[in-house]
């Protein structure tokens, strides 16, 4: 075969591709308009049965009633979200795989990871905002220690003998503890998990201390009588626990939270974001979602889009310095 065969030949293909880009957006951007008519993939960065897993699938249920197509969840957890998030980042952008907004993935891993598979800013599109959530502190029932000021002693007396447990690396519980670590002044050993659940079954046998964890996993535990709540992180007592102490309490200026929300890939159509940004709104409004938020002791939070990539970018400002001081690093 000739060289100016192969060139011609090589040519075609190169403008069967360039024409093809076209089509293919352009498809898309056509079927915006009827979305969803089929089954929608979901990703959960972490195991089934913990906080933001139990979160997404009371928004998702509500969205499967009011569109009538399902919303199948996909749990990929691994390295603090980073794993579910990067298969995120990786889809189609055709509105039929989308997935949860972090802070441990979306805020937190651009600080604290050395290097990432994606770009927090530049791969995704943010859909909305749906939730925030304090960490709790809790402990086994058989610890040592019943207040916040005990416990400190506690710790400041035995440096590293005691841990605290995470749902991974990167995670808000993590940097919560590490904040915490750098507030008391304790040395305390960390323990990453691939998710909340399984950190919760190591603490409730005793293979680790204490745990910071998103609300709604320690409300149930506590109302099981599992574990002992000592202080929540937000800036003031929750309604869910009135008589469990704000951190600010005894660390002034302690205060830390979790949140959630919806992405797709970067470059999903300007018209099936907001479609999908209103289904979100009009889920969180419903009294079914309020009822089981309010159980979780979550605060239903709505933003759209674009006060959703701002709410992003301002959190992975500010926590920034938190996790550059206390020197917590993944390679």
């Amino acid at each position: 075969m000739t060289r100016s065969i192969l060139s011609r030949r090589r040519a075609l293909l190169l403008s069967g591709t360039a024409l093809a880009a076209p089509m293919i957006a352009s498809g898309i951007a056509r079927a915006s308009g009827d979305w969803p008519n089929r089954p929608v993939r979901y990703i959960v960065p972490f195991p089934a049965g913990g906080p933001t897993d139990t979160l997404s699938r009371i928004v998702c249920r509500e969205l499967e009633i009011m569109t009538g197509q399902q919303f199948v969840i996909e749990n990929r957890s691994g390295s603090g979200g980073v794993v579910g998030a990067e298969a995120v980042a990786r889809a189609t952008p055709d509105g039929y795989t989308i997935g949860l907004y972090t802070i441990a993935a979306h805020a937190i891993a651009p600080t604290l990871y050395v290097k990432l598979p994606f770009d927090a800013a530049k791969d995704f599109t943010g859909i909305a905002i749906l939730w925030e959530v304090p960490n709790m502190l809790m402990t086994r029932l058989d610890f040592p220690a019943n207040t916040v000021p005990e416990l400190i002693a506690l710790l400041k007396a035995n440096p590293g003998k005691y841990s605290f447990a995470s749902s991974g690396a990167g995670t808000s519980p993590q940097i919560t503890g590490e904040l915490f670590k750098s507030m008391a002044g304790v040395n305390i050993l960390h323990v990453p998990y691939r998710g909340s659940a399984p950190a919760h079954q190591d603490l409730l046998a005793g293979q680790v201390d204490m745990m910071f964890d998103n609300i709604p996993g320690p409300l149930g535990l506590m109302r099981g009588g599992k574990v002992k709540g000592f202080a929540v992180t937000s800036k003031e007592r929750h309604p869910s626990v009135p008589n469990i102490p704000a951190m600010d309490e005894f660390l002034p200026g302690f205060e830390i939270s979790s949140w959630g929300g919806f992405c797709g890939p970067a470059g999903l159509p300007p018209a099936m974001v907001d479609k999908l940004s209103g289904l979100t709104k009009t889920a969180l409004e419903s009294a079914a979602v309020k009822e089981a938020f309010d159980k979780q002791g979550a605060t239903r939070r709505w933003l759209n889009p674009a006060d959703t990539a701002a709410y992003r970018a301002e959190n992975e400002k500010r926590l920034a310095p938190i996790i550059k001081a206390s020197g917590a690093k993944v390679e």
